[in-house]
């Protein structure tokens, strides 16, 4: 493929580089890929027992969410080209230390909470094609799921470690699959529909299980649905490895959120059409496996239920992959940075790959299966997705509101968000955060300390080490660019 024939960078201390090997094209199936993977599996039974049929607008509302954000986030990445991200635009903004290494860590957080998601999903869904298939009597218990998950991350492990060119071609494919899946998903919709037995009035019918108000509930699930449509900010730590990151990533971005949002939408349409109003409001128990009982029921006739969950293992698989590679590289950039300790800035010489950030985040991966699969009674994708939201749409308030601070640098950028759309996505992004706090799970808030309290710690042992180094500072140093096109 042509658009990995790139040559590696050096950075400005001789370690090795990472490898141009994204164009548009590639860029754009890693965003869609993101965007689409596992969030729409894990939060759609969420959101339809919130909202009954209008599951499609919180994710309406998400997604305009997600583009003010992702207008601040082009705005910056075509400012400052480097892989470090969120953390790099609020050091540059605000130039607390400590702010940053809380961003920066929250973010790396986010990325492994999320592909913790996607690792619990592909379990669910693989164990839930082996019992529609017969090949096992019935679903497994929980420690089971929880050791798939685990073996699955040690496999994405491996497959990041052989470098970045091989993790993006899987994309490539798992991209496609996804796609297939839920197209899948639209057409059954549809064809239940055409043969007159999908109800298409439930599309605009709201009923909620715990009588909550309009306002409250559309919140609540739109703070869920936001799991679904994050990922586009994964692919500005990828930006070192991107080929006229400043031309191609403006147009790229903003086109795979339309798809992934026109898609979607279209799904929403599938789920409340053939599933009645009752079995809208026992689906969040279905958990990851919500989808399989929309084909299961649209299409009995055919044997795609027999068929679909594997397809959805792949698409789930997807999302976990990108996920890690963000975490890697991130933790890679600000290692480079003396942000994090330098070790997790080592790169293979022979894959290029961030190996040290790699182990470091799929540990923390384990640990997280492992721990909330032990202390929760409630879901574990609930959980989960719910503290990757709560890390995320943190981040995007501090994001935004750097924006708007980093406007009076004088730095040429190829991109600037309109007007004060940076305030706008900080004033949505904090009202998804703030509102429905106490419809959530504390074990949401317990993980999200607890994953920030390492950060605290990595902090604490960063800063000792270069206290004494009168040449080095914990925090981003302005580094050259090196751009080998």
């Amino acid at each position: 493929m042509a658009e990995t024939s790139a040559e590696p960078t050096t950075t400005s201390t001789g370690e090795p580089g990472l490898k141009r090997v994204m164009g548009p094209r590639l860029l754009l199936l890693f965003i869609v890929g993101d965007i689409l993977g596992a969030g729409v599996y894990a939060v759609t039974g969420q959101m339809a027992a919130i909202v009954g049929g209008m599951v499609w607008l919180p994710f309406l509302l998400a997604f305009v969410v997600a583009t003010l954000t992702a207008l601040s986030y082009l705005e910056l990445v075509t400012k400052y080209p480097q892989a470090a991200g969120a953390a790099l635009y609020v050091h540059k903004a605000f130039g607390i230390h400590f702010i940053t290494f809380l961003v920066a860590f929250a973010v790396v957080c986010s990325g492994i909470t999320s592909a913790s998601t996607s690792a619990n999903v592909l379990a669910q869904n693989l164990t839930g094609g082996l019992v529609v298939n017969g090949w096992l009597d019935e679903a497994p218990s929980t420690t089971v799921i929880m050791l798939i998950a685990m073996a699955f991350m040690v496999l994405l492990a491996l497959i990041n470690l052989r470098g970045v060119g091989e993790s993006v071609k899987f994309n490539v494919i798992l991209t496609l699959v996804e796609m297939t899946a839920l197209g899948i998903v639209i057409l059954v919709g549809f064809w239940a529909m055409a043969q007159g037995e999908g109800d298409v009035g439930q599309v605009f019918t709201f009923e909620t299980a715990d009588d909550q108000g309009l306002f409250m509930a559309v919140t609540l699930a739109t703070s869920i649905a936001f799991f679904a449509m994050v990922g586009f900010e994964d692919s500005v730590n990828m930006v070192e490895e991107c080929q006229e990151p400043q031309k191609i990533f403006p147009r790229t971005m903003l086109t795979g959120l339309g798809i992934a949002v026109l898609i979607y939408m279209l799904v929403a349409v599938a789920v409340v059409t053939v599933l009645t109003p009752s079995e809208l409001e026992t689906i969040n128990e279905s958990e990851g496996r919500a989808l399989l009982e929309v084909v299961s029921k649209g299409a009995p006739d055919f044997p795609i239920d027999r068929i679909f969950p594997f397809l959805a293992v792949f698409a789930v698989a997807n999302t976990a992959l990108i996920n890690m590679l963000m975490a890697s590289r991130l933790l890679y950039g600000l290692a480079l940075q003396d942000v994090l300790p330098r070790v997790l800035g080592k790169v293979a010489p022979r894959t290029r790959a961030p190996w040290v950030g790699i182990l470091f985040s799929t540990v923390l991966a384990l640990g997280l299966l492992w721990y909330v699969a032990r202390e929760s009674d409630s879901p574990v994708v609930t959980q989960l997705s719910g503290t990757t939201a709560l890390l995320l749409l943190a981040v995007f308030s501090v994001v935004n509101i750097a924006c708007l601070v980093l406007r009076r640098d004088p730095a040429s950028g190829f991109f600037k968000s309109p007007g004060l759309t940076p305030l706008l996505g900080a004033a949505l992004a904090l009202v998804l955060l703030v509102v429905p706090w106490n419809e959530r799970d504390p074990l949401q808030y317990k993980i999200m300390l607890w994953l920030l309290g390492i950060g605290v710690v990595l902090w604490a042992l960063t800063w000792l080490t270069n206290r004494g180094v009168r040449a080095k500072k914990t925090g981003f140093r302005d580094i050259e660019h090196l751009d080998h096109e």
